[in-house]
């Protein structure tokens, strides 16, 4: 054998491992640039969504203490002038029931704000991540 052959096979078995590893690194780069494609395409979807959803609760809401307050003025007027209730007593079973109902519905907006966010891109993160391991 030559020197010249030995030094060929000798940078072929070097060049193998590099290039082998340079097409993982494309790989998993194409990969990953594809997730973040996808999870900005979900979050400006979720953007969108959620920004014309607390705009709609806001005006909800809004509405909504409105007609509370008249109910609560009225209810409380009917418990004073017609039950003869005092003043203090009526004022203090509103703020009773008030306390127990707004306890009960930040409970219930407490859990409904769990949850996964950007669902389709933690799937696609999951499976990617289970392929390349091999699990």
């Amino acid at each position: 054998m030559t020197e010249s052959s030995a030094n060929g096979r000798e940078e072929r078995r070097r060049g193998l491992p590099l290039e082998a590893a340079s097409r993982i690194t494309g790989l998993v780069t194409s990969v990953m640039d594809l997730h973040v494609r996808i999870a900005l395409k979900e979050v400006d979807r979720e953007k969108r969504r959620l920004i014309i959803g607390v705009v709609l609760l806001g005006a909800g809401l809004g509405s909504l203490l409105t007609a509370l307050l008249a109910a609560e003025l009225a209810a409380l007027l009917w418990l004073v002038l017609v039950k003869d209730w005092s003043w203090i007593a009526a004022v203090l079973a509103f703020a009773a029931t008030n306390l127990v109902l707004s306890g009960v519905l930040l409970r219930i907006g407490g859990q409904l704000s769990k949850g996964p966010y950007l669902p389709e891109t933690m799937a696609g993160i999951t499976k990617t991540t289970r392929a390349l391991v091999g699990r």
